[in-house]
């Protein structure tokens, strides 16, 4: 062998491969991952996209025409009201996925902050938040919700805060345990050593190596969030009218499915898709983040 080729040899070993490099390879050789987020991206294209390719406004009815099956002019029918399915559905996606994103950044930022103030400080104070923690779990969060709901509105913003503010305890618990392993390492000692403060060493050092778990269970978060919108709109505590959702399309469809199927099963059929796409998603992240499950 060579010296130029020894050397730069010795330098790829020593220059090694990252968490994200290693689990980008890994997340590449997951074709079901892979598919899933393709089709979650393109979904989430589309419906930004509904001012432009939607032929009707979600507001327009057509009371003559009633529920009418799919046909030329509406590639998927249309509901009680005259409504187009199809330019319904593109609206009620943009509310669904802002519900499932913007609920999931709540819960997010409360769950990451909160485990990683109790996994760094431990001793008394992360027994008390984690007792809390424990009493929140003992409560049914659906009720919660209702009350939360019925207390602050109807309004979109409020949905999101409402679902945000009970999704976030096990996230709380897997910061917490991350973060409580990660403060024995010598990086941490070593940047107590150096004075820093508690609030940079958690918001510059432990949070981000503790971001794998979290990227994980935030893919399954926003599926969980979505359903949960999807239930409250069964109870007609979700998104109000004249909006729609894909959960008070379904709820709609679900009440008129003897007569006019097409009102749910194009509905049922793209959340289904969507939510099947985020789980499988995020079990694709979790492998791959996962350094144990590799070969190399």
């Amino acid at each position: 062998m060579s010296a130029s080729a020894a050397s730069s040899t010795a330098v790829s070993v020593e220059a090694g491969h990252s968490l994200w490099q290693d689990a980008w390879a890994r997340l590449r050789k997951n074709r079901l991952a892979l598919i899933s987020a393709f089709v979650v991206t393109l979904l989430g294209l589309v419906c930004a996209a509904a001012p432009w390719l939607a032929r009707f406004s979600y507001e327009e009815q057509d009371l003559a025409l009633g529920a009418a099956p799919p046909s030329a002019k509406h590639w998927l029918g249309t509901d009680q009201l005259g409504r187009d399915q199809f330019t319904r559905l593109l609206y009620g996606g943009r509310v669904s996925l802002m519900v499932g994103l913007c609920a999931t950044a709540v819960s997010l930022t409360i769950g990451v902050l909160y485990g990683a103030i109790a996994g760094f400080l431990g001793g008394k104070v992360d027994a008390l938040l984690m007792r809390v923690v424990d009493i929140l779990y003992a409560l049914p969060f659906t009720l919660f919700v209702i009350l939360l709901t019925v207390w602050l509105g109807r309004e979109l913003w409020l949905l999101f805060a409402a679902i945000g503010a009970v999704e976030w305890l096990t996230m709380a618990r897997i910061v917490r345990g991350q973060v409580a392993s990660l403060k024995r390492m010598e990086f941490v000692e070593a940047a107590h050593a150096l004075g820093l403060r508690k609030r940079r060493i958690i918001l510059r050092h432990m949070i981000p190596n503790v971001l794998g778990p979290v990227i994980v269970y935030t893919t399954l978060t926003v599926p969980a969030v979505m359903l949960l919108e999807a239930f409250l709109s069964f109870l007609g505590l979700g998104v109000q009218p004249p909006m729609s959702s894909w959960g008070s399309m379904i709820k709609t469809g679900a009440d008129h499915m003897e007569e006019y199927w097409w009102m749910l099963v194009f509905p049922a059929g793209v959340f289904s898709t969507t939510l099947f796409c985020l789980n499988f998603l995020g079990d694709g992240l979790r492998d791959a983040l996962d350094v144990r499950a590799s070969k190399d």
